[in-house]
């Protein structure tokens, strides 16, 4: 997950926003509705998936969206990365597959949530064949300059 951070974000480590990275024994093991899934090729750790019952903060999103996603309610994809040389080849859609299975099977949760940079190659044309846009914040620079932030929903 640093390794997406740094070599393809290109901002690296941001402690308010990759806190889960640091601390993955709390963030994942110590919550029982929260898991995180990892794909393993040889010793290998070459793709990742998360589950928080957490919606989206406000700020930087908005109101309106934290609102609609509410945590507790709300289950939400993070971390979803393959590193680049396994890439297309099934494995994020086996993983957020995976992911929302467990989502559907774990009591209190009414809506998987997640949001993504569209800059990123091969991002927005995978979740859009997963997903259902709910908002489109490249517009907003929510983030600031540089993040192409969209929002999706999938069905539970």
């Amino acid at each position: 997950m640093l390794d997406t951070f740094y070599k393809e974000f290109g901002y690296g480590y941001v402690p308010r926003w990759h806190h889960d990275v640091v601390d993955l024994k709390g963030t994942y093991l110590d919550d029982p509705r929260h898991q995180l899934l990892v794909a393993v090729h040889g010793r290998e750790v070459v793709g990742t998936t998360g589950v928080r019952s957490h919606g989206p903060n406000h700020p930087p999103h908005p109101r309106w969206l934290a609102e609609a996603y509410p945590s507790g309610t709300t289950a939400q994809l993070v971390r979803v990365y393959v590193r680049p040389e396994h890439r297309r080849r099934g494995l994020a859609r086996a993983l957020v597959d995976a992911a929302c299975d467990a989502v559907a099977e774990t009591p209190g949760y009414e809506r998987i949530y997640l949001h993504t940079n569209v800059n990123i190659e091969g991002a927005e044309p995978f979740w859009r064949s997963v997903a259902k846009e709910v908002f489109d914040a490249r517009t907003t620079g929510e983030h600031g300059p540089g993040f192409a932030t969209v929002h999706f929903e999938i069905p539970l």
